[in-house]
């Protein structure tokens, strides 16, 4: 059958208008035959999210972005996605925006739910989430350091000010003055230390000799207590502990009135008697003295023995106080 110049230009011409609604689906991102469902979702921000990046549910590509506009005059986002029909989940789960790389790129991971809600079909609206990329946590890590920072910096400000403040002339003199008689001490203790170590090397002869002494003056001290220690001095010891703890007891009982000599401590009459017998007899003695006619009458040849005549202020006789 032959055709006519018209049909072959009329083929043509649908022909071209195919290709050209095939080539600008596909520069769209959005397949002519499509068996896949369609959701919604809403963004404060999408951080840089094109039509045409992938939707991932657990890291496998289930889709793409077909596309993004405002949804009203409040800068809200609307993107529009699509999934393959092969998994379903529930209309629960939640299109998370993250970073898809280090250095940038978006993309949204479906994070699926499994519960009592309806599954999603095409037309709903997914719950929105955005994941804090790298740059994000960094800078939420590093805020609070940085506000230290700050904080450090302004306060070693201030002490420098404050520092500065207190640095007047005068103080600063006088570090100065203090810094240079520090100098003229540690030199004074340098002089110092070099006379002594002359003086040692001067007399290392003497200084060895006498050590040498101390060393033998501490190995007679030794052999002296090994001699004490094999001379009983032990023993000597304990019986002087012995005998102090004799005495304790003994001068206890004289202090408690026990015993002659605790008598004579604590008897008031004996004290008295002995104190006027101890009078009555350096009278007698001081008579004796002074009158010994009274007691030795020695007659050679016989002579009558004369009676004796009282003396006047005989300290043997008591006056009569009356």
């Amino acid at each position: 059958m032959k055709l006519s110049r018209e049909i072959k230009t009329g083929i043509i011409v649908i022909g071209g208008i195919l290709l050209f609604i095939l080539g600008f689906s596909y520069l769209k991102s959005s397949p002519i035959f499509d068996n896949s469902k369609t959701f919604y979702v809403v963004y404060d921000h999408v951080g840089g999210l094109q039509a045409g990046t992938q939707v991932s549910i657990n890291g496998y590509s289930v889709g793409k972005v077909n596309d993004i506009q405002f949804k009203d005059s409040s800068g809200k986002l609307l993107v529009t996605f699509s999934v393959d029909k092969d998994f379903e989940f529930s209309a629960n789960s939640i299109a998370e925006l993250y970073d898809t790389g280090i250095i940038g790129g978006k993309g949204i991971q479906i994070r699926p739910v499994f519960d009592d809600a309806p599954i999603a079909k095409s037309g709903d609206t997914l719950p929105g989430n955005i994941r804090p990329g790298l740059t994000e946590l960094v800078q939420q890590k590093l805020t609070p350091l940085q506000l230290k920072v700050e904080g450090a910096v302004s306060n070693a400000d201030s002490l420098l000010i404050n520092f500065n403040e207190l640095l007047d002339l005068d103080t600063k003199q006088n570090l100065r003055e203090s810094v240079a008689g520090l100098n003229k001490l540690l030199a004074s203790f340098q002089k110092s230390a070099d006379v002594l170590n002359e003086l040692l090397s001067e007399n290392r002869s003497q200084l060895d000799s006498t050590l040498g002494n101390i060393e033998n003056m501490t190995a007679n001290f030794s052999d002296i207590s090994d001699s004490l220690a094999q001379a009983g001095l032990g023993k000597t010891i304990r019986n002087m502990e012995a005998t102090l703890a004799n005495l304790d007891t003994l001068m206890g009982r004289i202090q408690k009135g026990e015993g002659t000599m605790g008598k004579l401590m604590k008897d008031e009459a004996l004290y008295q008697n002995l104190a006027e017998a101890s009078r009555e007899l350096d009278l007698l003695l001081q008579d004796f003295r002074l009158n010994p006619k009274r007691y030795v009458n020695v007659s050679v040849f016989g002579k009558k023995q004369k009676e004796y005549t009282l003396p006047e202020n005989d300290p043997a006789v008591e006056k009569d106080p009356n």
